[in-house]
Formats: C-alpha cells, sequence, structure tokens
C-alpha cells in the first residue's frame, strides 16, 4: 500500500523538518516521456527550494549561480566547491524533487575518468540525484561512461553557455540546415549514451518539436518550444528580479520592485525611529 505525504510550508526556519514526502526518482523522470510536462526551475539555497518543492518535479542547481548568486559575468568562473555547498543546501531544503548539479566548466570535459571524479564528488557531498553536464556528441562517451557506472545524467545541447566564447554569442541555435542537423545528432547521441533527459536551450521551435518527437528520453525545453516534455528557467529571471531577461523568460513576478519597496519602508523608519517599536524591543519582566 503506497502512503502519501504532505509538506508543511508554514515554517520559516532556513532548514526545516517537514512531514515526509516521497521523493520522485530518476527512472520516474524517464517516464514522463510524452505525458504530463515536467516543471523544473533552478535553486540555489535550501530556502528558496523549500517553496519550489511541492511545485517541481525537478530543481537545478545551476552553474547559473555565478551570475545570479556571486555576480559573475559567465558560468565559467563556477567551482565544484560553489556547486556543492549550494547543491547540499538545496537536497537539504527539498523533499519532493529530483535534485540535479550542473558539472561547472572544466571538471568533466578532460576525459570519462575526470567528469567520474568530479561527478562522484558532487554526488557524495550534495545527497543530489543526478548531474547535468553541457555538451553533444563529443560528451556521449562521457555519459555513457558515468551512466554505467551509477552516476544519472541530464544532457544538455543546443545553445550551452559554457561553450558562448565558441558559438559568439547567446543567439538562439539552428537557424541554420547545418545546425539544425549538428544540434538533433547532439542530442540523439546524448540520450543513446544513457541520459535520462536532456535540456535543450535556445533553439528555433521547429526543431525543439522535431527532437522531442524523435529522441527518446524527455525533453526540457528552455526558449525551446511548448511541445517539449518539460520546462526549465531560472528562478529568479521568472520572479522578475531582474530589470532584463531573455526573450524566452516569462515573468511571474516582480520581486525586486517588492524587495526595493520594503526596504524603502524600513530604511524610512529607521531614520524616522518609528522602527523598532514596543513590539519589536526586549522590556524588563514586571
Amino acid at each position: 500500500m503506497s502512503t502519501t505525504y504532505t509538506l508543511d510550508t508554514s515554517t520559516s526556519r532556513a532548514t526545516p523538518t517537514p512531514a515526509p514526502m516521497k521523493r520522485l526518482t530518476v527512472p520516474a523522470i524517464g517516464k514522463r516521456k510524452g505525458g504530463e510536462p515536467l516543471v523544473m526551475l533552478t535553486a540555489y539555497t535550501a530556502r528558496m527550494a523549500q517553496l519550489l518543492d511541492p511545485h517541481c518535479d525537478m530543481l537545478l542547481v545551476g552553474d547559473s549561480l555565478g551570475q545570479v548568486i556571486y555576480g559573475l559575468p559567465s558560468t565559467l568562473p563556477v567551482t565544484l566547491d560553489m556547486m556543492c555547498a549550494h547543491g547540499a543546501a538545496v537536497v537539504r531544503g527539498s523533499y519532493h524533487s529530483v535534485v540535479a548539479i550542473d558539472m561547472p566548466f572544466g571538471s568533466y570535459e578532460a576525459s570519462p575518468e575526470q567528469a567520474f571524479r568530479s561527478a562522484s564528488r558532487v554526488m557524495a557531498e550534495t545527497g543530489a540525484a543526478a548531474v547535468k553536464m553541457e555538451g553533444g556528441e563529443a560528451m556521449a562517451e562521457t555519459v555513457r561512461f558515468l551512466v554505467t557506472r551509477g552516476i544519472p545524467v541530464i544532457g544538455h545541447v543546443g545553445l550551452t553557455p559554457q561553450a558562448v566564447n565558441v558559438l559568439g554569442g547567446y543567439g538562439a541555435r539552428g537557424r541554420s540546415a547545418e545546425e539544425q542537423a549538428k544540434i538533433a545528432s547532439d542530442a540523439k547521441a546524448i540520450a543513446d549514451a544513457g541520459a535520462f533527459a536532456i535540456v535543450l536551450e535556445g533553439v528555433i521551435a521547429p526543431l525543439a518539436d522535431r527532437i522531442t518527437a524523435e529522441v527518446a528520453c524527455p525533453i526540457i525545453g528552455i526558449g525551446a518550444s511548448a511541445n517539449c516534455d518539460g520546462q526549465v528557467l531560472v528562478i529568479d529571471d521568472m520572479l522578475g528580479m531582474f530589470e532584463r531577461v531573455p526573450r524566452f523568460v516569462k515573468r511571474y513576478g516582480d520581486m525586486a520592485s517588492e524587495i526595493s519597496a520594503a526596504v524603502q519602508a524600513y530604511a524610512g523608519e529607521v531614520r524616522s525611529r518609528a522602527f523598532p517599536g514596543e513590539d519589536n524591543i526586549y522590556l524588563p519582566k514586571p
């Protein structure tokens, strides 16, 4: 007999201990191909993971944290130490979603053996269920090497931010027949190598539809097509934390304005001595 659980999100503690939930598994994600679309968002902290977890199937600890959290100009300077620290926090804050962690630039490309050393460290230190790696056919051998040694892998093809210097920018991919053939071939190679899902980023919609139809594992779009098997966005983008966002982002909130207004109100009350009030200070016991 199966047991269902609910997640109590009423607590404001940074490391909550809610009622247990049955965490989704990598095989369960794979079986969603062609079914109900998969919901995926990035998360970088325990508290954000706690808020997102009841609504998502997967949480991605993306190397986008380099820009979002650390203010770096790209994902390239992100380190394994960063990914492990934030990955562990997200795992601690979640009880339902499959948590996957990006392999940072330079941690896996040299050889399958290097990739295994890096990925096994990530898995051991964080408790995550999977890693994500950028690259197409050139990385197929590495994907197969990891999967056969017990490390589930999500692929990432199309616009691959770690290769932005080679690609020449962040524009949409697949506008030429040659590039379409290359991206489709990349996705098939990664799926055949054993990836249980593939992120397809920044490609024209007809190509995304074709790849989703032809590739056996779930295709998770970001700037691709509504017909993909799921969607992923950077959480700070969809919450409206930045003034400028890519074309493919829909803002579901305006958190930047809300935070600014709250801080402005706080600053005004501090300067006018309206805060702290009697309810916010400790008084002698009567």
